[in-house]
């Protein structure tokens, strides 16, 4: 019974914690991308962020167009989330800085993760509806634009085919190699712990 609740909390608490995390990262990465803020999406993520993000805006400032308040408590409930499933899970707590490194791990994932299917979905969007006026769309492409638009003056449009999503596709599977997959390594985080972390 005991390990019935516990699989429960985990479950809640996974499940919940990853979509406000993913709220509050998505709300940093579109307000650093410039993205209208006047968008219903983007409204939608304002309002559903703003009675925990709030209080910590008060006393920790913007930083140019970073919402760096968002950023770090992305980063505390990623934390507590991991601390709370790993112990309602019947296992040991490691120390406190593996906790927030794993949580910072977390978040480099889950902001790749966020880029890919972004651009996935813009791909796929251009095909099946290119005129269509879906304000997840124009977020999405708001998003991706500040990266697109560098690597088209490095590797501009040929014949109208615009080649910069394959390089980006590219820079994100190098960087879950290169960047997430060593840091994994070297933090020690297994199969089984990284069930209990946010992103990965």
């Amino acid at each position: 019974m005991g390990n019935s609740i516990g699989q429960v909390v985990v479950l809640v608490v996974n499940t919940l914690g990853g979509l406000l995390v993913l709220a509050l990262l998505s709300r940093f990465l579109l307000q650093a991308s410039h993205a209208d803020f006047y968008n219903p999406v983007s409204q939608a993520l304002a309002k559903l962020t703003a009675p925990i993000l709030n209080p910590f805006r008060k006393i920790i400032p913007a930083w140019r167009n970073f919402n760096i308040a968002a950023l770090i408590v992305s980063l505390v409930i990623s934390t507590l989330a991991s601390a709370i499933m790993i112990y309602s899970a019947g296992y040991a707590l490691p120390s406190l800085g593996d906790l927030i490194s794993w949580s910072v791990l977390g978040l480099i994932s889950l902001t790749l993760n966020i880029y890919f299917w972004g651009l996935l979905i813009s791909i796929v969007a251009s095909w099946v509806a290119p005129y269509s006026g879906n304000p997840a769309l124009f977020l999405i492409q708001q998003l991706l634009e500040p990266i697109q638009s560098r690597l088209r003056k490095i590797i501009p449009p040929m014949g109208g085919l615009d080649f910069s999503p394959i390089f980006i596709f590219l820079a994100i599977q190098v960087l879950e190699i290169m960047v997430v997959g060593t840091l994994r390594q070297g933090l020690g985080l297994g199969e089984q712990a990284a069930m209990f972390v946010i992103g990965i």
